[in-house]
């Protein structure tokens, strides 16, 4: 089965977490290629339309499988290649964008949503699949804590506090984090950021927990890394965080409170426990393999129609 990826490139790469996925893809014997948007907003969208269609009518694709709304949008202005698309969060969380994402729903051949809130808020009833996003876990091999910090030149005995992400990005609400950390003395806050994939696992190994507080998300990636290398997580009620969480040990959902995040925090910080959080990965189907199955399913029961 030949399956085209479409999305923005317009970082100069795609998201890891979609060439991720592609790849899990391959390995289950799909042939895959890319195409590239460059350009913000619907009208910058549109203006790969054309290219977009040579891609098609070069590659031949079984399906098109789009990632976030104006993605699937763009995908569907060709009706030869039925469209899979996939909504992140970003573009049903915010109102105007959501407006495209309906449209891109109605032409789509199949709807793939990555958290329980996003359905809700799409209003759509059929034609489409709760899926999250798997992880990648050829990326996160076991390692100890000690370990870890030597890699990254943390103090042994340092109590670290793992932020969801860039400082400077305002959806991560790294005011409300930063807040709350400094409640806590000599508690460090470490800003996701400048890290390759590898080092990226090496700090949810080393990390004490994983602090999000985010104002808004689809299935964040971040928390289930961090589970499946047994870092606990502190959250507020974001995305399907709670959902990924839910009956973990020494992870907490918290109010979007300083004061609350940084209780949650302490009681973290005090216990020596990491978190089963690799098994229940495994176990909920959240990993690269599984979804890639899954993937594959949808896409052979869209051709066969």
């Amino acid at each position: 089965m030949r399956i085209l990826i479409v999305a923005s490139y317009n970082k100069g790469r795609f998201a890891p977490f979609i060439t991720e996925q592609a790849e899990a893809l391959s390995k289950n014997g799909a042939e895959i290629d890319y195409f590239g948007v460059v350009g913000k907003g619907l009208a910058g969208y549109l203006k790969n339309i054309r290219s977009l269609k040579q891609k098609i009518e070069d590659f031949q694709p079984d399906i098109v499988h789009a990632h976030y709304g104006l993605s699937g949008l763009l995908a569907n202005l060709q009706r030869k290649v039925p469209v899979v698309t996939t909504y992140h969060g970003s573009d049903i969380n915010d109102s105007k964008v959501l407006r495209l994402s309906k449209i891109a729903m109605r032409l789509s051949a199949w709807n793939i949503f990555v958290s329980k809130k996003n359905v809700e808020m799409s209003g759509l009833t059929g034609k489409y699949s709760l899926l999250p996003c798997g992880i990648d876990t050829d990326n996160f091999a076991v390692k100890e804590m000690a370990e870890a910090r030597k890699e990254l030149g943390w103090k042994m005995d340092g109590q670290y506090v793992l932020f969801a992400g860039a400082f400077d990005n305002a959806v991560k609400n790294a005011a409300l984090a930063q807040a709350a950390v400094a409640l806590l003395p000599g508690v460090d806050l470490v800003e996701m950021k400048g890290f390759s994939r590898q080092q990226v696992a090496s700090l949810f190994y080393a990390a004490d927990v994983f602090l999000m507080t985010s104002k808004s998300e689809g299935s964040p990636q971040v928390v289930k890394e961090a589970l499946y290398c047994g870092c606990p997580i502190v959250s507020v009620d974001v995305g399907d965080v709670a959902e990924v969480t839910e009956g973990i040990l020494n992870c907490y959902i918290a109010k979007p409170v300083a004061e609350d995040l940084s209780q949650k925090l302490r009681i973290v910080l005090a216990s020596p426990l990491r978190t089963q959080g690799r098994t229940v990965i495994l176990a909920k189907g959240m990993d690269n393999k599984t979804v890639a199955t899954k993937l594959l399913d949808i896409y052979n029961l869209i051709c066969k129609h």
